[in-house]
């Protein structure tokens, strides 16, 4: 029998959900575009385009990371990659000047943006499997990720055909026909949608429905693996953590002795810490007394780790879950996203006069002994108008930053900030 336990085991769930709406009128059944295949293609015909996918992901996950959401603890989790590949199918089907405001301010390659996408998401996929077989009570050593790509669209509202064929070619995405006036029928469909594919950690999209939605597209991310080296539980104890105003208060430390990559430079220590194959969670510690590492700062972290050569590190580091949301139109307008946000034309090759309305991210976390649970959702809505001694040791007792990367592409797949590891 599957056992879920949320503090057994890496799963990292991201579901994007773009809504977005125009007139009117079962339940869904996937249909795919007829003649158009799924392009081919290797990661490495793409090298500057994967480059700039990656800084666009990190700019996201700043712009996250600073907005904070709710997080009133001071604690942020959030997904920048899920949230670029929505954002990268809409721009599939965007023109005119948010197409080229998209372009400029997400930093997204000028040619050949959706050939890399593809690229980057077939890289993606050579870890797919069924999030739903994950017993998460023994985390596979052998990583799950799967992702997947859907798109609702409402049967009386026309669609553009050459961009479904896009989104087919490059992103792999099939079509819901659905009717956004039957709420009690299409909200659920989206919902069980986004649940099977993070494995049941997201039950729900986080933007409010509405019955004028004519179209919705979605992506989901899920993540599963044991560490390379789990914890041992029995070395797990209550040991003091130093929050932001000074206090020091007592939270669940793990510690342990790797073989990983660490490095230090001014006002930071960081390591690579390995899961089981194919991704790390790269965490990040400020000297004490400095807020934070910027983008800068995380970028510089990150060479030096990448060219670092495994060393022993004893490491602690607390276990702590997290939970966060977002109102993504205010990030989009921090970001200075205006004609994304205002245009009434520049998506006419999706469905006329589209229009975003509202915009949303959910996300958890819970990191332990053996790996990490972590899920996120995404959803924009719009509107069509009309063991040897260690050499090192690393203390994670005070607030830190962390990413959870995927090696081959360097994509990060969630970036967070705990301030505060004790259960909120």
């Amino acid at each position: 029998m599957k056992q879920k336990s949320s503090a057994m085991l890496v799963a990292v769930a991201a579901a994007v959900l773009l809504s977005l709406t125009a007139c009117s009128a079962s339940p869904p059944a996937l249909l795919m575009a007829d003649g158009v295949e799924r392009v081919s293609v290797q990661l490495s015909g793409y090298p500057a385009e994967l480059a700039l996918l990656r800084a666009s992901a990190r700019k996201l996950g700043d712009a996250l990371l600073a907005d904070a959401g709710d997080a009133g603890s001071g604690n942020v989790i959030a997904s920048p990659g899920s949230l670029l590949i929505a954002l990268a199918m809409l721009r599939a089907g965007a023109s005119g000047e948010t197409a080229a405001e998209m372009d400029i301010i997400l930093g997204l390659p000028a040619e050949n943006r959706d050939e890399a996408l593809n690229a980057l998401l077939t890289s993606l996929e050579a870890f797919d499997g069924d999030p739903g077989s994950v017993d998460e009570n023994h985390p596979p050593q052998r990583p799950v990720l799967h992702t997947a790509n859907g798109l609702f669209v409402d049967k009386g509202v026309p669609t553009g055909a050459g961009y479904l064929q896009s989104l087919a070619r490059f992103y792999g995405t099939g079509v819901y026909p659905v009717d956004f006036q039957d709420e009690a029928t299409t909200k659920p469909a989206i919902d069980v949608w986004v649940s099977k594919n993070t494995g049941g950690r997201i039950k729900k999209a986080p933007a409010e429905y509405s019955r004028d939605n004519t179209f919705s597209v979605l992506n989901a991310v899920y993540f599963a693996s044991a560490w390379k080296v789990p914890f041992d539980a029995a070395d797990t104890a209550e040991l003091p953590f130093r929050l932001v105003d000074g206090q020091q208060v007592s939270v669940p430390t793990m510690a342990s002795v790797q073989d990983i990559s660490s490095a230090r430079g001014p006002g930071w220590q960081a390591v690579d810490l390995p899961y089981a194959e194919g991704f790390v969670m790269r965490i990040l510690l400020p000297d004490l007394g400095d807020p934070g590492l910027g983008a800068q700062g995380r970028a510089d972290a990150g060479r030096v780790l990448e060219a670092a050569t495994p060393a022993p590190v004893l490491i602690y580091l607390p276990k702590w879950g997290q939970t966060s949301t977002f109102e993504l139109r205010k990030i989009f307008a921090a970001l200075g996203l205006q004609k994304m946000l205002q245009t009434e034309t520049d998506f006419d090759s999706i469905q006329r006069r589209l229009t975003l309305r509202q915009a949303g991210q959910s996300v958890n976390v819970t990191v332990a002994e053996k790996g990490t649970v972590a899920a996120a959702v995404t959803q924009i809505n719009a509107e069509a108008v009309s063991g040897v001694a260690p050499s090192n040791v690393i203390r994670f007792d005070r607030p830190f930053q962390y990413e959870i990367i995927h090696i081959e592409t360097g994509l990060p797949l969630f970036m967070g900030r705990v301030s505060d590891p004790r259960p909120s």
